[in-house]
């Protein structure tokens, strides 16, 4: 693959093309090698870096220490598995005959756009078969909460909102810091992200521990989740998306994905939220969006809304490649 991409550099000329197009061109590249190969079956970098999480949790993670203890022990931490990796891949990108190949591999492996919609559409057709285990054991790789005892509206409802929770995590996001900071701010992003992902709860366990990770992805998505949420709000039946991004955002517990939440769920005019069970204690969530509950045929819904979001972000990250070129 770098071969393939060293040869497009060379037959290209980029060296002598503008910045703006440059991105451009790595970030149309990157989403192709996405849409043509999807996440790497063997040696992904954000399980194996999930792999070290794990080993640095182990090793500063302590029950019954005090809450400030736990916070530092976590923040160090966090400062610990980002801030190398993040020096590292800035080093590299410096390299001005790596830098734009660099950028493409790193913005393809820390895109999950295909493999989102896989693994949305596996759940999707799991209910059109009518085999309900299957498809709660489907949903179970995509959200944190119990999925044994769900019935198809729930498991429509959490496929849906986990496509459009993980549309701003995994693609959205991912674009705007590629644009704002190139591959080392991707990387930060991401990394940041698979962090909160893994210790941002408000449980027992990770409570204080995962209070810096939780607060540095708030930090980070802010920007992206609510451009995620015009997105799905220019893209589906915008006055209710709004109308629900407006009213409804602000009663979801994270300050970002309420937004995406609530947008996408007017967008999509379902109605989501509600109780969920996780690490066996029921939640009482919020009701999002409107009065329609979703079924099997709104993940494909979901899936598209995001699909068609790409296109619109790579439609105006063109239109701004050649205006600033």
């Amino acid at each position: 693959m770098n071969d393939l991409l060293f040869e497009i550099s060379h037959t290209f000329q980029l060296d002598s093309v503008p910045i703006g197009l440059t991105m451009v061109i790595s970030i149309a590249l990157a989403l192709l090698l996405d849409r043509l190969l999807g996440e790497p079956r063997r040696l992904h970098p954000l399980v194996g870096f999930g792999n070290v999480v794990n080993w640095f949790e182990r090793r500063l993670r302590q029950c019954g220490s005090t809450p400030v203890a736990a916070r530092w022990r976590g923040s160090i931490a966090v400062a610990l598995l980002l801030i190398p990796i993040s020096v590292l891949t800035f080093y590299v990108s410096q390299f001005e005959s790596l830098n734009m190949v660099f950028g493409v591999v790193v913005l393809y492996l820390t895109i999950g756009g295909r493999s989102l919609a896989q693994h949305a559409l596996q759940v999707r057709d799991a209910l059109g078969e009518n085999d309900i285990s299957k498809a709660q054991s489907m949903t179970g790789r995509l959200v944190s909460r119990d999925t044994t005892a769900l019935n198809e509206t729930q498991i429509s409802k959490a496929t849906v909102e986990s496509v459009l929770e993980n549309g701003c995590d995994a693609v959205f996001g991912a674009l705007f810091w590629f644009i704002v900071a190139g591959a080392p701010g991707v990387i930060f992003y991401r990394l940041a992200n698979t962090l909160d992902a893994m210790w941002g709860y408000r449980n027992e366990r990770y409570r204080y521990f995962g209070w810096a990770a939780a607060r540095l992805d708030d930090v980070l998505n802010f920007i992206p989740a609510r451009l995620t949420a015009l997105t799905y709000a220019m893209l589906g039946e915008f006055q209710k998306a709004i109308r629900c991004w407006r009213n409804q955002a602000y009663s979801w517990k994270s300050p970002n994905a309420g937004p995406v939440m609530a947008a996408g769920a007017g967008a999509l005019s379902l109605q989501l939220g509600g109780e969920a069970t996780y690490h066996g204690e029921l939640q009482q969530r919020p009701q999002l969006g409107l009065d329609k509950l979703p079924e099997a045929n709104d993940i494909q819904r979901a899936v598209s809304l995001v699909n068609r979001g790409m296109l619109l972000w790579l439609l105006v990250i063109f239109m701004g490649g050649w205006l600033f070129a």
